[in-house]
């Protein structure tokens, strides 16, 4: 029998304080409405616990089982689907609106890479002192990263200023508003 501590939210054995529960036994028969003690007796005579396994029902169900088994089980399950799960992680890539050529290409094949590995990506432009004044130069620059993307891709998050900087926000693996590589107008969304 199991302890009752360290349970993960479960109510088993003692912990149980209705009057009465819906019963399903451990070979998986329902039994019907029961008296708690009954249950608990049940339980003990078997040499195993009484689980609460849906508490919000009226009255609640409870299963006569192996805690500890029915907790690695549960436990086992969890981790199957956080190992199925995918993390979406935002990537950063910042420059400048004097960027040189060999830069950018380098830096539109590292935002391709991210897009490419299921992840968002930022693209930041950084204005300093008069650079402000030519915020132009940012979007020709986000326009030619843009340019330079191999498959397709989805905005986000248009450019927009944000104090000294100019971002946008782009996703790979396009599902509805779909924008196509080298399209005559990449500032604007084409929808499929």
């Amino acid at each position: 029998m199991a302890n009752n501590n360290n349970n993960k939210g479960l109510r088993i054995n003692e912990q149980i304080r209705v009057r009465e529960v819906r019963l399903i036994d451990n070979e998986g028969t329902q039994k019907g409405i029961v008296p708690t003690l009954d249950a608990l007796r049940m339980a003990k005579d078997k040499e195993l616990d009484l689980v609460e396994v849906s508490p919000n029902a009226n009255p609640p169900v409870c299963k006569i089982l192996d805690f500890g088994k029915y907790r690695f089980e549960m436990e086992k399950k969890l981790r199957d689907s956080k190992k199925n799960q995918k993390v979406l992680k935002l990537k950063e890539i910042r420059m400048q609106p004097k960027i040189g050529s060999g830069d950018l290409d380098t830096k539109a094949k590292h935002v391709q890479e991210f897009l490419d590995e299921g992840d968002k990506v930022k693209i930041t432009i950084r204005f300093r002192g008069r650079e402000l004044a030519h915020t132009d130069l940012g979007f020709g620059v986000l326009q030619e990263v843009l340019k330079r993307l191999t498959s397709a891709y989805l905005i986000e998050k248009p450019a927009a200023m944000d104090g000294k900087f100019m971002s946008m926000t782009i996703s790979g693996k396009a599902k509805t508003n779909e924008v196509k590589p080298n399209a005559q107008n990449e500032d604007k969304e084409v929808r499929s």
